[in-house]
């Protein structure tokens, strides 16, 4: 009874492509929203973070984990995370490097008061209420946070589009090694982990949505986006048969 009133997916190699696939998503339906069907920054932001509210009440509600819904807050909190980040850098003018700052500070307070209050923050099984609104927390936080450093990386550091993208992989890289070659906290390499694969998508996005000509492959907005979830969703049925079966 215990292991059906699990709420999160359990960490695996398959829980990371999604994710991957989840924020690059995030970047391709932002852009598609606000650029390519001239929705607009305001209403798209409207858009975005109604969907992330939608999704998060309806995953608060169920008593067990469902791959789709879980898989659907995710993708929200990329999606409005990147819409707080844009928020926070540029119309509240706090810049890059400030921003991230802030919000790097906001996701170990987060973390702290979540340690200090229930006494755990292990991501490996969440069934209670206040667990989960922490995690959930966590997560739009972290996705933030990438975002921002992301376009830190690629906009103000001086590193530019190709070397950010070098070093954010060889970063995610060192933390799967840390994973299996030493002794650091997992929790610590998960969040390390959750954080950083957000620009890593961003970047995909990038590389998926832009012209041969700019370096991309062309596939644009619409086109990447289908592609993205039609990869979740395989993934997600994929990941769900292969998972024993319980009670």
């Amino acid at each position: 009874m215990t292991e059906r009133m699990n709420k999160i997916a359990n960490v695996t190699l398959a829980f990371w492509i999604i994710k991957i696939c989840a924020t690059t998503v995030g970047e391709t339906g932002g852009d598609l929203l606000s650029m390519t069907l001239n929705v607009g920054y305001a209403v798209s932001s409207l858009i975005l973070i109604s969907f992330f509210i939608v999704t998060l009440v309806a995953q608060m509600k169920i008593d067990r984990f469902h791959p789709y819904l879980y898989w659907s807050v995710i993708l929200s909190t990329s999606t409005a995370g990147t819409t707080m980040s844009d928020f926070l850098d540029r119309t509240a003018g706090l810049g890059y490097v400030e921003g991230a700052s802030l919000l790097c500070t906001l996701l170990v307070a987060v973390l702290l008061v979540w340690r200090f209050t229930l006494g755990s923050i292990a991501v490996d099984h969440i069934s209670q209420p206040k667990a989960e609104m922490f995690y959930w927390t966590a997560i739009l936080v972290s996705n933030t946070l990438g975002t921002a450093l992301g376009d830190f990386l690629a906009d103000s550091s001086g590193l530019g589009y190709g070397m950010s993208n070098l070093l954010i992989t060889s970063c995610i890289a060192a933390i799967a090694l840390a994973y299996f070659f030493t002794k650091i906290p997992r929790t610590a390499l998960f969040w390390a982990a959750f954080v950083l694969t957000r620009p890593f998508g961003a970047t995909m996005g990038d590389l998926l949505t832009k012209t041969p000509h700019q370096g991309g492959l062309g596939f644009g907005t619409l086109g990447s986006s289908i592609v993205l979830l039609a990869v979740m969703a395989g993934l997600i049925v994929y990941d769900k048969k292969r998972q024993p079966k319980t009670g």
